[in-house]
């Protein structure tokens, strides 16, 4: 059996909260994994007691960059103490849309650094944020020597996805997929080994999901889609699917 997986989402938000039971269910069921990410401390523990109540949780601890601001320390000493039991680091990057002042833009250039360092001497994959910052992430990241580099809900320009590629970064692609014309080109010119697919619920999608927050029961729905625009079967991608998300998460 396949196992797919939905290599981002933030099930430790309040709203899977009372749902959680079920949607663990639902997971054994659709055989779907999901790499839980986190936002700050508080959702780093969220996420820590989640993978407690399933294996198919896989934890990511990090600091998303509109939390930059929080203090770092607790982060990195929780990643640390538990980095046995983790299976990456994120959401960590760089956003200038949460900020207007240098001096945060620095903040969260300093975060991301940190991280970024820490996931190298630990030897774990990354799940980065790069709305808006993805050349300045590249050239970041080309300091470090890091496992498995995820850009996700990738949203750069053919030019951007090429030097991620060229790079080793592994791109992934959400229910906007489904619809939007444009991720479907990108997901065309993205390299077949480095293809991933996502929900980032609980973001909503107004189109083809009436608003919903995304739920990992999407999933085949998004990998469906991709199918039919990389010419495959179902089954022929979500091998592939698997087989990228273990060498992404080093397993």
């Amino acid at each position: 059996m396949t196992w797919l997986t939905d290599v981002h989402i933030h099930l430790s938000d309040d709203v899977y909260f009372d749902d959680i039971p079920n949607i663990l269910v639902s997971m054994e069921r659709m055989k779907i994994r999901a790499c839980c990410v986190s936002m700050d401390f508080q959702t780093c523990q969220k996420t820590l007691d989640l993978s407690k109540k399933s294996k198919l949780v896989l934890p990511f601890l990090g600091i998303h960059p509109g939390k930059a601001s929080e203090n770092i320390e607790p982060v990195s000493e929780l990643i640390i103490r538990h980095y046995k039991e983790i299976s990456g680091i994120g959401e960590i990057g760089l956003d200038n849309t949460y900020t207007g002042a240098i001096d945060s833009l620095r903040r969260q250039e300093m975060v991301f650094n940190t991280l970024l360092a820490l996931a190298e001497k630990l030897k774990k994959p990354v799940s980065i944020h790069s709305r808006r910052s993805l050349d300045k992430i590249l050239s970041i990241l080309s300091s470090y020597k890091i496992r498995g580099i995820l850009l996700h809900w990738f949203d750069g320009s053919k030019k951007q996805l090429r030097d991620a590629m060229d790079m080793g970064c592994y791109a992934s692609f959400g229910p906007v997929m489904v619809y939007a014309k444009d991720k479907q080109v990108l997901l065309s010119k993205t390299d077949p080994d480095k293809i991933l697919v996502e929900t980032d619920g609980p973001v909503k999608f107004s189109r083809c999901f009436e608003l919903k927050n995304a739920q990992i029961s999407f999933i085949p729905s998004v990998v469906f889609c991709a199918s039919k625009v990389l010419s495959k079967t179902y089954d022929e991608l979500s091998i592939e699917l698997e087989q990228n998300c273990k060498q992404y998460l080093g397993i």
